[in-house]
């Protein structure tokens, strides 16, 4: 079955040259000009991707993925911003709404599928991820779930975490090499998959939303700065 992917813009040129594109590369194109539409495509049928345009009559961009986001029926579908703002301000004020990545306008049709294929390998590589318990937490691979303890000493009861799909991958990797060191190029090869269009700064990015993903539980001090050197996943909370 081809990988059904909504188009949430609202000039019709470009809506209609990526869905041509999207055509030839064997995906199927969902269009919506506007968040009223968005929402009612994905009422119909969860896409397996959603290309998002920051400037969107009414609702922007960015406020729709902020809203999906927070609700468990969109929470986990991958979001490809379409954004003619450049500035890095910007493109990190994407990625703290919860895009999985960005393109910024005007753009060729290879480089949206190249990163439209990106960011599928990756939601594909981590369906695949198994389940592990450390430190009050635990990720159920096979529901793709976390689930915290506030107390952390495992007879406490557990309740899920609301998890974007870039920290959950964050995430498995920290809790699968606990206690190490990782650089931000470390991070970005492990967790990213080495992807020439991600940036260093992503890194801090999501560490920043995994802190405040964790902090209503108190774990949130376990994603640990080194200073000069990355970030660690430590049950052991410095002082």
């Amino acid at each position: 079955m081809h990988k059904r992917i909504l188009i949430v813009e609202d000039e019709p040129a470009i809506r209609d040259m990526v869905a041509f594109a999207l055509k030839k590369a064997e995906y199927e194109p969902i269009h919506a000009g506007n968040a009223l539409e968005a929402q009612a495509a994905i009422a119909e049928r969860i896409p397996d991707l959603i290309l998002l345009d920051w400037m969107l009559p009414g609702t922007s961009g960015l406020e729709l993925a902020r809203r999906w986001r927070k609700d468990s029926l969109t929470r986990e579908i991958p979001i490809i911003m379409l954004t003619a703002r450049g500035e890095e301000d910007d493109r990190v004020g994407g990625l703290e709404a919860g895009v999985d990545d960005y393109v910024v306008k005007p753009f060729s049709a290879r480089e949206l599928l190249a990163r439209i294929r990106a960011v599928l390998r990756r939601s594909r590589e981590d369906d695949e991820d198994g389940s592990i318990r450390l430190g009050g937490l635990r990720i159920d691979g096979a529901a793709h779930r976390v689930f915290a303890e506030a107390d952390g000493d495992g007879t406490g009861e557990e309740q899920a975490i609301p998890i974007g799909p870039a920290e959950y991958r964050l995430l498995h990797f920290f809790m699968t090499h606990a206690e190490r060191v990782y650089s931000r190029a470390q991070l970005l090869d492990h967790v990213w998959g080495g992807s020439v269009y991600v940036e260093e700064r992503t890194v801090d990015v999501h560490i920043r939303r995994l802190r405040k993903t964790l902090e209503a539980s108190g774990l949130d001090r376990m994603i640990q700065t080194v200073r000069g050197t990355g970030y660690r996943f430590s049950v052991t909370i410095d002082a």
